[in-house]
C-alpha cells in the first residue's frame, strides 16, 4: 500500500505544477510563478511528507519524479507520441547530468570528511 501512496502523491504534486504553476504564472507574471511555486511545492511536500503519503524508506527521487513524468506525459497526450521520442536525447542528458551531480555530491562529501579528519587529527 506504500507504494501506491508513493504513486499517489507524486501524481498529484505532477497534476498541480503542470495545471496550476502555468496559469498563475501567465496572469500575475514572475511573482504569480513564485507565489505558485510557494502554494504547489509547499502544500504538496506537507502532503507527501509531513503526512506521509509518499515513503520516505530509502533513498528515493520523490516529487520531482512524479512533476517529471506528468509534464512528459502531458507532452505526448497533447502533441502525440512523435513529442516524446523527440524529447529522449534531452531525457538522455538530464539523466547523465543527474549521474554526474551525484558523484559530485559523493566526491565532495568524502572531501570534506577527509578534511574534517585532518584537521580532528591536528587538534589532538
Amino acid at each position: 500500500m506504500k507504494h501506491v501512496g508513493t504513486m499517489i502523491g507524486a501524481a498529484i504534486a505532477g497534476m498541480f505544477v503542470m495545471s496550476v504553476w502555468g496559469a498563475f504564472s501567465a496572469e500575475y507574471g514572475i511573482g504569480g510563478g513564485w507565489f505558485a511555486g510557494f502554494i504547489i511545492i509547499g502544500t504538496m511536500w506537507m502532503l507527501n511528507h509531513y503526512i506521509g503519503v509518499i515513503n520516505n524508506d530509502g533513498a528515493f527521487v520523490d516529487m520531482a519524479a512524479g512533476i517529471g513524468v506528468a509534464g512528459f506525459m502531458r507532452g505526448v497526450f497533447e502533441n502525440g507520441v512523435q513529442v516524446g521520442l523527440d524529447s529522449i536525447p534531452t531525457l538522455a542528458f538530464v539523466i547523465l547530468g543527474g549521474v554526474l551531480g551525484g558523484a559530485a555530491a559523493v566526491a565532495f562529501e568524502k572531501y570534506q570528511a577527509a578534511e574534517k579528519a585532518k584537521a580532528q587529527k591536528a587538534e589532538a
